[in-house]
């Protein structure tokens, strides 16, 4: 049975608890449980494994993937689904999108080697990203990956280079920057003339007819990448996926073979209450611009489908006030969730205990233990009073969460779990303070 939420905030206020979890189904807000993922409660993970900890939920990843796949399906495109490793990068996650059918989206070869370690087979692999070395791109050939992302006169040089070293032919695309805005934030936009990714579309064309006379390549097609975390409409994806199919005419047109087009991923998810582009709508700008072309199309999602599959579950290390302002202080810190400081990214923070839960709510300043003003979470937050070792649990925390933790203040890594049905199960252990300190050395001099 659930719990009765908090009376609803005027409209332009921040969602209540209920509407959060409205939109995830698989956290749900219990009158004696409290808040539980899937069929087991958090409060239970916090007493066994402690705080802070990331949480992830199986079900999730499979419902999320699921719907992407059959949205590319009702939309009659062959579409490749390849997860970017870079949003989740734990071999648990990996793993169930693996069995899912899954390939992988890899920008470095720790991120291959993560990937083949979860059951992905090399050839189910795309390697992207702007500044792969030749120590990587070796490796990556050796393995036999499916394709590489080329985006420059460099790096296919490069990629030519390790190939031939090699004795091997490699499957290249070449990345291009269609220039078009997403209107996402500006440390993530990937699509516009002044980021670093890709080539000029002006420039693609000589580049593929040089690419195919090179040794060790094979020309396989065309990529683009514009942005993450993109919620404005399909506007910016129609416009680059216009580009790439009069690319792909144009290339034909002088006789060389595009058999590819990867599409890219970034779709966004409503963290507050932005609007939710479906699957389903990225499908109709795929279709409707590159459905008619005859290619192999392939697509990098990461966030749609990890975001809203983990939680961050923190707790309270005690309450403050400095004059009128009250301040929460959770054991959770930027170093583990640095999105709002790196991003001012705003996420739904839920009371874990069913009193808390519909309790009155007053305004605070949700931060952690890290000494700067930038280890703030939220300000002005609706929260009721947290009690020392109260529990909250940060939504939409699957992507871009543990992958970009750091040990800064020294604060070891927290601890990743998964969850599927009934069960769960520890699938990064807590980092210990003396593995914190594991690799470091004093210098010969120092002996004495």
């Amino acid at each position: 049975m659930a719990a009765p939420a908090p009376s609803l905030p005027p409209d332009d206020a921040d969602p209540t608890f209920a509407e959060l979890l409205a939109g995830r189904p698989d956290l749900a807000a219990h009158a004696q449980d409290g808040l539980t993922m899937e069929d087991v409660p958090l409060a239970r993970i916090a007493a066994e494994i402690g705080t802070p900890t990331w949480v992830y939920s199986a079900a999730t990843l499979r419902r999320r993937y699921r719907a992407m796949q059959a949205a590319l399906s009702e939309a009659a495109l062959d579409c490749e689904i390849h997860f970017a490793v870079k949003a989740n990068p734990n071999l648990a996650v990996l793993r169930t999108l693996a069995r899912e059918g899954a390939g992988a989206d890899i920008v470095s070869e720790g991120e291959l080697r993560t990937a083949l370690a979860a059951g992905i087979a090399p050839h189910h692999v795309v390697f992207s990203g702007v500044g792969k070395t030749m120590r990587e791109l070796r490796f990556a050939i050796g393995q036999g990956v499916g394709q590489i992302n080329a985006e420059s006169v460099e790096e296919i040089a490069m990629i030519s280079a390790a190939a031939t070293e090699l004795g091997r032919t490699v499957d290249v695309a070449i990345r291009v920057n269609p220039d078009v805005d997403p209107l996402t934030h500006a440390k993530i936009t990937t699509g516009k003339s002044e980021n670093k990714f890709g080539v000029a579309m002006a420039d693609a064309p000589a580049l593929y007819a040089r690419m195919a006379a090179t040794p060790g390549i094979r020309p396989a097609g065309i990529a683009t990448h514009i942005g993450s975390q993109i919620t404005a409409g399909m506007g910016a994806y129609a416009a680059a996926y216009r580009a790439l199919a009069d690319l792909v005419r144009a290339l034909r047109a002088q006789g060389l073979p595009v058999d590819r087009v990867d599409c890219g991923g970034g779709l966004g998810i409503p963290y507050r209450n932005e609007p939710a582009p479906s699957p389903a709508a990225l499908a109709g700008a795929i279709r409707t611009t590159l459905g008619n072309l005859g290619v192999r199309l392939m697509m990098e999602p990461g966030r749609w489908i990890a975001g809203p599959a983990g939680v961050l579950l923190a707790s309270v290390v005690l309450s403050k006030r400095n004059g009128a302002r009250r301040f929460v202080i959770l054991d959770a810190a930027m170093n583990d969730l640095v999105r709002p400081a790196m991003y001012e990214a705003w996420h739904g923070i839920v009371p874990v205990s069913p009193t808390d839960y519909v309790a009155p709510v007053s305004s605070c300043d949700v931060v952690g233990p890290v000494c700067e003003t930038g280890d703030t979470f939220a300000r002005n937050r609706g929260l009721p009073t947290l009690e020392p070792g109260s529990l909250v649990a940060f939504l939409d925390a699957g992507a871009y969460g543990a992958a970009m933790s750091s040990t800064y203040n020294a604060r070891p890594l927290a601890a990743e779990v998964l969850v599927d049905g009934a069960r769960f199960g520890v699938v990064r252990e807590r980092q210990t303070p003396e593995a914190l300190l594991a690799g470091q050395r004093l210098p010969d001099w120092y002996a004495a």
